[in-house]
Parts: C-alpha cells; structure tokens; sequence
C-alpha cells in the first residue's frame, strides 16, 4: 500500500467555489503585529499565506477543506469562520 500526501487526498473532494470568502480575517493589522504568524501552518490545505512585500495575509478561501481548524488555532481569534452559503463548499467523493 503506498502512503499519499495531503495533496493527493485532496483530490477526493469537489468543491464548489462561491464568489464570496466564508473566511475572513478580521483586523489586518492584528495579523501584522502577530510574531509567528501559526495561521501559514496550521491549515492542511495552504489557505493562509503572509505575503512579506504587502504585509497582509492573504486568503485561498478557494483551497477550505472546512476542517474549522483556523477557528481554533489562530492565537488572537482574528479568522472569522463561517459554512460556505448552501449549495457551495465541500462534496467528499468517498465516505
């Protein structure tokens, strides 16, 4: 049996997009005054990326597994997490 990586079991899921973000970060400058930035780690699925020359961090909402993690593991809070709207989000293909 061969062991597969986050990246191939992502490709399990169907997602379908919305045009609006279900994550937001609340206050950008809480991300910008925050030293270890967990939110670039913490996710499975790449959302969450601090882009240096901007100074933001930047949202793939596009990428959510809707896994709640950033609900829980951001240190400040700053992440509001919401379902995507009904019809949009994640469709597992097995289990």
């Amino acid at each position: 049996m061969s062991q597969c990586d986050v990246s191939d079991k992502l490709f399990t899921i169907r997602y379908k997009c919305d045009d609006k973000s279900h994550l937001v970060i609340k206050d950008t400058q809480t991300c910008l005054n925050c030293v270890t930035k967990d939110c670039n780690f913490f996710c499975p699925s790449d959302v969450y990326e601090w882009e240096k020359k901007l100074k933001i961090t930047t949202v793939a909402y596009e990428n959510c597994i809707e896994c709640g993690t950033c609900r829980i593991a951001c240190p400040s809070y700053n992440i509001d997490w919401v379902y995507p709207k009904g019809g949009y989000g994640m469709t597992y293909k097995f289990g």
